[in-house]
Order: structure tokens, then C-alpha cells, then sequence
């Protein structure tokens, strides 16, 4: 964390944060959702760098350490894609790849269908390619369904502005952590939804949430709310919309995301590839929303190789040097003793007690490897 290092770039005629790590040929941008900021970057920037590439990682205007727009209430999706190019433009940058995480995933595919020759490959987390900003599947839910009222100009303030931003944020990330899709009763607003004594995950420590809260109470959510929720409505500009760029989407089998109808199958099935040719898929088993906070950098010394596997930064031993015999869980059926096998487990080693071992299924390459391919 104290390597990277954090400046201010005149876009658009805002003062915009980015955070920045490593001198590499090639670019790495990281594109952050909601309730996050640049910070929840942290551990992918550090690896990223140490592998040779330059990362960046900017607060969205109106967020984090960024200037609000002179209106936030007319902030847009499209503000977005004009910030990422001049950022771009200020630092010099004539292709990057572009990492999103939830609604920075739609971000990162609308600036690749805008501005293809900039594009070296798109990753996203938690969130496929949708070619309508507002998907089918929303309009099946309550009316309590989190986006519904957050869309709803001043309830979300309401709701949120009787608690700080750390509770505000410590609430969100609790939510958004489960498998299910935050909805609240008729006589509920959505923080009401987790109880003061409910623990954060075991992942997101106090101290990251101290970041994150310091933070929005610095900007606040008015353009966080704007952008995505209340300009979900924005039509796209492209018209028969194709990905043409190399793409990897990785989703944490408990995201919650995949309890919206139709989601699931649309992913699976392949549905996706039909705007983005050039997808590979990876699966998380017990990855949730934030897969890339929730498995963050194990450091094992003299024991693991260092990577980036299915979008989080991981240490693992290749599969060779880890029998299955020394796992003591047998490992996943069907899996073989190679190097491109990986699995979850736990591999206790002497003197150093239990350490988190993530591995991938066999033929699913790290992200870090895939850039390399592109």
C-alpha cells in the first residue's frame, strides 16, 4: 500500500484521484462498483505492478477523493466513458486493459465498444455484458428491491442519513456479501435490512472499512447514487452492440447477482458470448460479490508462486509440487497432479499453520496469464 501512489488529473474540468503503482510498458485500469473506491484495488494493483505492469486506478467523479460534477443530480454513465478516455490521454496511455467490478463492468464494455483501438482486454467481476442498462429481470422484482428504492430521488438519503458513512458502507458490504437480493418489506428502507449487531464478513476488516468510510464522508453518495442507479435509464449508443476485445468474466458462485431471474442461464449458456465473442468464463465457488476482497494476497514464504487467479490476488503452489496426498482433502473429482490444476483447499506446512491455498479448475489460467496471452 505504500508504494502506490496517489495524484490528481485535471478531465473534463474536474480534479479527478487516481492511484497508481508500477512503471510497466503495459496497463492495467481498474474500474471500482459500488459502495467501493480505487481501494478496493489494493492488493490486485500491488501484484499487478510486481509482474511488470503499470496500474491505475481512478475514483469515479463525485466519488472518493475525486470533485463532484457541478450537478451530480445530472451525472451519467457517459461522463464516465469521457473521464476514462482523458484520463487515459492526461498519463499518455494509448491502450490499456480494463478491469470492472459490478458497474464498472458496464464502463469498461461501453468504453471497448466506443473506443476499440484502446482496449487491450476487458475483465469484469460480478456483472456479465448486458446490452440494456436496465435488465429484464429488475422489473420482476418488489418493490422493495434495493434498486428500486435507491432509484427513488431522496429515499436512499433518507434511509442513509441518519447513520454515518461507515455504517452506511459496513451495512452495503454486508448485504451485498450474501447470495440473496436485498429487498425490503413494505414498513422496511433497505439499511433496516442488517441488524447493528450483525458482523462484517470475516474478509473486510475494520480498517478497510475505516478507508472506505473516511472516504464517502469526504464525497458522499449523492453522485454514487446518481450513477449507476438513477441513470440506469440512460440508452446506449451503440446499436447491435459486439465486444470485440478479448474478455474474461469471473463470477463468485454465491454472487448474489445470480439470483436475478434469467442470470444464471444467461451466463451458463453462453447467451453472453453473443455480444462478446471472445469471452472465457470462470466460476468461484464460494466467491460472493466481492471475490476480489474476499481472497486477498496470501504471501507463503518459500512455498508459493505469486499470481492473479480468477481475478483476485492469490499465492499457490503448482499442483506438481502440491500432491494430492499432502491436501488432505482429497482434492475435486476429476482432478489431476499438474500444474494447471488447481482447486480450494487448506494445506497446513510446518511451523506456519493453516494457509489458504486457492486453485482453479484445470485449463482456466490466471488473469494474470491471460493478460499475457493478449
Amino acid at each position: 500500500m505504500d508504494q502506490i501512489q496517489h495524484k490528481y488529473i485535471e478531465v473534463n474540468g474536474l480534479k479527478l484521484h487516481v492511484a497508481e503503482i508500477g512503471t510497466g510498458p503495459s496497463v492495467v485500469v481498474f474500474l471500482h462498483g459500488f459502495p467501493e473506491i480505487w481501494y478496493t484495488w489494493r492488493y490486485q494493483m500491488s501484484a499487478v505492478a510486481k509482474a511488470g505492469y503499470r496500474a491505475i486506478a481512478p475514483d469515479y467523479r463525485g466519488y472518493g477523493l475525486s470533485d463532484p460534477p457541478p450537478e451530480p443530480e445530472k451525472a451519467s454513465f457517459s461522463d464516465l466513458i469521457t473521464d476514462l478516455e482523458g484520463i487515459l490521454d492526461a498519463l499518455s496511455i494509448p491502450k490499456a486493459f480494463l478491469v470492472g467490478k459490478d458497474f464498472g463492468a458496464p464502463v469498461a464494455y461501453q468504453f471497448a465498444l466506443l473506443h476499440p483501438e484502446r482496449v487491450s482486454g476487458v475483465v469484469t467481476l460480478g456483472v456479465p455484458f448486458m446490452q440494456a442498462q436496465i435488465p429484464a429481470h429488475h422489473k420482476q422484482l418488489p418493490e422493495g428491491f434495493y434498486v428500486s428504492r435507491w432509484k427513488e430521488p431522496g429515499r436512499a438519503e433518507a434511509d442513509f442519513g441518519h447513520l454515518d458513512a461507515k455504517t452506511v458502507v459496513r451495512n452495503i458490504y454486508i448485504l451485498f456479501s450474501k447470495s440473496e437480493i436485498p429487498i425490503a418489506g413494505e414498513n422496511q428502507e433497505i439499511m433496516d435490512l442488517v441488524e447493528p449487531t450483525t458482523p462484517l464478513p470475516p474478509w473486510f476488516t475494520e480498517e478497510d472499512l475505516a478507508a472506505y468510510g473516511a472516504l464517502y464522508e469526504k464525497s458522499g453518495f449523492q453522485t454514487a447514487l446518481q450513477v449507476p442507479y438513477r441513470a440506469l435509464h440512460e440508452a446506449s449508443t451503440t446499436t447491435d452492440p459486439k465486444v470485440e476485445a478479448p474478455a474474461l468474466l469471473i463470477m463468485g458462485e454465491k454472487d448474489y447477482v445470480f439470483a436475478f431471474a434469467g442470470m444464471e442461464e444467461y451466463i451458463r449458456s453462453g447467451q453472453v458470448k453473443v455480444y462478446v465473442p471472445n469471452l472465457e468464463i470462470t466460476y468461484l465457488p464460494e466467491g460472493s460479490h466481492f471475490v476480489h476482497e474476499q481472497f486477498p494476497d496470501q504471501i507463503v514464504k518459500n512455498t508459493m508462486h505469486q499470481s492473479l487467479a480468477v481475478g483476485c490476488i492469490c499465492c499457490f503452489r503448482p499442483a506438481e509440487e502440491l500432491k494430492m496426498s499432502e491436501r488432505g482433502l482429497g482434492g475435486p473429482k476429476g482432478a489431476s497432479d499438474n500444474a494447471q490444476s488447481y482447486w480450494f483447499g487448506w494445506q497446513k506446512t510446518m511451523g506456519q499453520g493453516p494457509i489458504m491455498v486457492l486453485m482453479e479448475p484445470k485449463g482456466m489460467g490466471p488473469i494474470l496469464e491471460w493478460f499475457k496471452t493478449r
